[in-house]
C-alpha cells in the first residue's frame, strides 16, 4: 500500500498560491471597473456595457467545462504536466488580450457607431475569457492532486484566496494612486469621464506586467507529476471473464458523464453559483453604488473595495481553525449571516457616510468566508477522483459565469436611464441593487446550504470498469484513493 505523501512545504504552498495572481488581478478589474469604464468613461449606454460583460461571461462559461474536459484527458506538453500546460496556454492568452479591453478602440472616432466599437472589443474579450478559464481550471484542479486531507485542502484554498485578496488590494491600491495623482488634460475632477481613460489603460498595463512575474514564479516553483491517462478496459480474446488473485478489486474511476448522474454534483454547483453571484455582483456594482447612490467622489471606487479586500484577506487566515472547530456547513452559514448583516445595513440606511467603511468590512469578511468554504466543498466533492477534477471545477464555473452574465444584463436592462450617465432614478436603483445581490442571493444560498445539511455531499459508485492507469499491471491495481495519493507531488 502506497504511503500518503508528506504535507506540502511552505515554499511549495507559496509557489502554488502565486499561480492565480494574474487571473485575480484581471478579474478584479473586469468585475469592478468594466461597467464603470465603458459607461462612465467611454460613454457607452448601460445596455451596451452590460452586453460586453455578458459576452465575456458566456464565453468564459462555455470555455470552462470544455477546458476542464480537455485538461483531464490530455497528458501534458513535453515535460510539463497536464495542468501546468493548460495554465501556460491560458496565461499567454490573458497577457496578449487583456490590455486591449481597457484601451479605447483603435481606429475609432467620435462618429464611429457604438455597435461597431463593440464588435472591435468582442474578439479580445473572448480570447481573454478563454485564457482566464484555462488558467483558473488548471490551477483549481491542482488542489486535490497536491494535497489529500480535508484540512490541507482548506489550508491550500485559504492560501489561494489570500493571494486573490492580495491581488484585489494591489489593483485598488494602484487605482487609488492613479486617480489621486492623475495628470488629465483638464486636471483632476470629482466625477469620472474621458480624462480618466489613461488611468484605466495604465492600470491594465501594470496588472499585466505584475501578473506575468507571478505566473513565472508559479511555473518555476510548482512541480506536477505527470499522470497516465485513464481509459476504459477493452476486453481481448484471452482476457479471463473472472479475474483471479484480486482481494480488493479496483474502485471505478468517475468520468465526466458519471458526475452528471451524481445528486451531490448539482448540490455543490448550486451553492457555488449562489456564492459567486454574491461575490461577483457586489464587486461589479459597488462602484456604481458609491458614485451614483451615495454621491461619493471617484476615489472611493478604489478605497472602499480596498477596505473590503483587506477585511477578506484577514478573514481568510481564520478559515482553517474555524472549519476545524465548527465544520464546513456552519462556517459557510456564519459567512451568510455576515452578508445578511451588510444587506440589512444598506437597506435601512440609504445615506451612508463614514459608516460605509464598516459596511465594507462586513461585505469583505462575509465574501471571503463563503468563497473559501464553497471551494473547499468542491474539493471535498472531488475527493480522490482527481482524474476528472478539472471537469467538476469547469462545470461549477460554467454555472456561475452564465448566471453572473445573465444577472448583469437583466440589471442593466432595468436601469431607469440607460442612455445617461445618471438620473434621479438611478440613485435608488443602485441602492436596491446592492441589497438584492447580497441579501437576496444570500437567502437562496441558505436554501442550498440546508439541502446539503439534510443530504450531505456523497459520491455514489458506478458500475464502470476502467483501468486506473493506462498500462498498469493488473496485480498492482488498488483503490483510487491510493493511486491518487501515489501520484501527488511530494
Amino acid at each position: 500500500m502506497a504511503e500518503p505523501p508528506p504535507p506540502l512545504s511552505g515554499p511549495a504552498r507559496l509557489s502554488y498560491s502565486l499561480g492565480h495572481f494574474l487571473n485575480d488581478l484581471c478579474a478584479s478589474m473586469w468585475f469592478t471597473y468594466l461597467l464603470v469604464y465603458f459607461h462612465a468613461v467611454l460613454g457607452y449606454s448601460t445596455t451596451h456595457a452590460g452586453a460586453l460583460l455578458l459576452v465575456g461571461q458566456v464565453a468564459d462559461g462555455v470555455c470552462t467545462p470544455l477546458v476542464g474536459c480537455e485538461s483531464d484527458r490530455s497528458a501534458g506538453c513535453g515535460r510539463y504536466g497536464r495542468r501546468k500546460s493548460w495554465h501556460l496556454v491560458g496565461t499567454v492568452c490573458v497577457l496578449l488580450s487583456f490590455p486591449f479591453i481597457f484601451n479605447p478602440c483603435l481606429g475609432c472616432t467620435e462618429a464611429t457607431p457604438q455597435w461597431a466599437a463593440l464588435i472591435y472589443f468582442i474578439p479580445f474579450i473572448v480570447i481573454f475569457q478563454f485564457g482566464w478559464a484555462a488558467t483558473q481550471i488548471s490551477h483549481l484542479s491542482l488542489i486535490p492532486e497536491l494535497v489529500t486531507t480535508d484540512h490541507e485542502k482548506v489550508e491550500l484554498t485559504a492560501f489561494r484566496y489570500a493571494f486573490t485578496v492580495a491581488a484585489n488590494i494591489t489593483v485598488y491600491g494602484v487605482a487609488w494612486l492613479l486617480l489621486h495623482f492623475q495628470l488629465g488634460h483638464s486636471g483632476p475632477t470629482e466625477q469620472l469621464g474621458k480624462p480618466d481613460i489613461h488611468v484605466f489603460r495604465n492600470l491594465a498595463l501594470i496588472v499585466v506586467a505584475v501578473g506575468a512575474v507571478f505566473s513565472l514564479l508559479f511555473h518555476l516553483g510548482t512541480k506536477e507529476r505527470r499522470h497516465p491517462q485513464a481509459r476504459l478496459l477493452e476486453p481481448e480474446e484471452h482476457t479471463p471473464l473472472l479475474q483471479k488473485g484480486h482481494k480488493n478489486p479496483p474502485r471505478p474511476l468517475l468520468l465526466w458523464k458519471h458526475w452528471l448522474q451524481e445528486p451531490a454534483f448539482y448540490q455543490v454547483a448550486m451553492l457555488y453559483m449562489a456564492t459567486r453571484l454574491i461575490v461577483n455582483l457586489s464587486q461589479t456594482y459597488i462602484a456604481m453604488y458609491l458614485t451614483n447612490s451615495l454621491m461619493l467622489p471617484k476615489k472611493f471606487i478604489a478605497t472602499i473595495p480596498l477596505v473590503m479586500y483587506i477585511s477578506g484577506f484577514l478573514s481568510s487566515f481564520l478559515m482553517k481553525p474555524i472549519n476545524r472547530w465548527i465544520g464546513r456547513n456552519l462556517t459557510y452559514f456564519m459567512g451568510l449571516l455576515i452578508i445578511l448583516a451588510f444587506a440589512s445595513w444598506v437597506a435601512l440606511d440609504s445615506r451612508l457616510g463614514a459608516e460605509v467603511y464598516g459596511a465594507a468590512v462586513l461585505l469583505g469578511a462575509g465574501s471571503a468566508t463563503i468563497l473559501v468554504t464553497s471551494l473547499s466543498m468542491t474539493a471535498d466533492l472531488i475527493g480522490s477522483n482527481t482524474h476528472s477534477g478539472a471537469f467538476v471545477y469547469g462545470a461549477m464555473s460554467f454555472t456561475d459565469k452564465v448566471a453572473n452574465g445573465v444577472a448583469v444584463m437583466a440589471i442593466q436592462n432595468l436601469h431607469p436611464c440607460p442612455t445617461q450617465l445618471c438620473c434621479a432614478g438611478c440613485v435608488e436603483f443602485y441602492h436596491w441593487v446592492m441589497v438584492v445581490v447580497t441579501g437576496g442571493v444570500a437567502v437562496v444560498a441558505t436554501v442550498c446550504l440546508c439541502c446539503i445539511m439534510v443530504w450531505p455531499i456523497r459520491v455514489r459508485f458506478h458500475d464502470v470498469s476502467v483501468l486506473p492507469l493506462a498500462g498498469a499491471v493488473p496485480g498492482e491495481a488498488g483503490s483510487t484513493e491510493e493511486r491518487s495519493r501515489s501520484s501527488t507531488v511530494n
